[in-house]
């Protein structure tokens, strides 16, 4: 194992509690009020975060939320407001998608490099470049993003709170069963099945593992049979009744989050990196991708 490989993820991936502490402390007053119909949009892991906060808005009565990638957003539905969630500031889509919106719908975009085109094509931009990444695998830009979307509709408290679970988290050793498994399935439950997806992009992106999520009420509806020895089985969020139960049957590791469903994503992060160097991998620049989509 080498721990040259993924310098930059590991940097950043453990400066989560920090970044998230000062997205806190932003000026949100662009963001969306209770009311307001609303779409997110963003490309890849930005997604996975706008599918966690749409969610999350609904359920917590906000108001009508839809996340969408941008070349499939719904021009037949009405919003007040559209936010987009891009790290690179230079995605195609992203920036198609502002272009053909403007002057209907006000923008706000989330944003890790101002001196892009997408700052000048919002109508109001939240800075986070203090969260931009160096790794082409994302970490805290992402959730440091959805920590200044849900610090709109949970309690400070809340927030704080997952802020120092995070920092107890990544002071803790992982469980070696947890690292270089055969295969991963995430799972959540309402807003929180965004997180499970975007855990299972991680784990394939930085070390090219077999991985899947699902919602954790389907899993037992066929994607169980996938559960075995030597795999992972992991709930970010509370568990259904049962589940526990039923995957230790299939010889499998279950893995129940106790912590904030964030801090959850935050150890796979730590995972994904240790993975990815058992396996020889540098997830600061994994197979096929790079930090910005950019079409032709």
């Amino acid at each position: 194992m080498s721990s040259t490989l993924g310098i930059h993820m590991e940097e950043e991936l453990r400066s989560q509690p920090d970044t998230w502490r000062t997205a806190l402390k932003l000026d949100s007053s662009a963001l969306p009020k209770k009311g307001e119909r609303v779409c997110v949009v963003g490309c890849g892991t930005s997604w996975f975060m706008a599918q966690s906060y749409a969610a999350l808005r609904e359920q917590s009565g906000e108001g009508i939320t839809d996340a969408f990638t941008p070349t499939e957003f719904s021009t037949e539905r009405e919003y007040d407001t559209a936010i987009v969630i891009t790290r690179s500031g230079t995605t195609s889509e992203i920036i198609n998608f502002l272009k053909q919106n403007a002057g209907k719908l006000h923008t706000v975009a989330l944003l890790g490099d101002v001196n892009t085109p997408v700052a000048d094509l919002a109508d109001d931009v939240i800075d986070l470049s203090f969260a931009d990444e160096k790794s082409v695998v994302q970490t805290r830009f992402a959730t440091t993003a959805l920590m200044v979307l849900r610090s709109t509709i949970a309690t400070e408290e809340t927030c704080l709170k997952a802020c120092d679970e995070a920092t107890e988290a990544l002071s803790a050793s992982l469980d070696d069963r947890l690292i270089d498994a055969e295969q991963y399935s995430f799972l959540g439950r309402g807003w929180v099945q965004g997180l499970a997806t975007e855990a299972a992009l991680k784990m394939r992106e930085s070390c090219q593992a077999w991985t899947e999520s699902y919602n954790s009420m389907e899993y037992r509806h066929g994607p169980i049979a996938i559960a075995a020895p030597g795999r992972i089985t992991w709930q970010l969020g509370s568990s259904p009744d049962g589940l526990e139960d039923q995957v230790n049957e299939t010889g499998a590791t279950y893995v129940e989050g106790s912590a904030d469903p964030m801090v959850e994503l935050v150890k796979v992060h730590m995972v994904a990196l240790a993975t990815a160097r058992a396996r020889g991998l540098d997830p600061d620049h994994p197979r096929n991708l790079s930090r910005s989509v950019i079409l032709k």
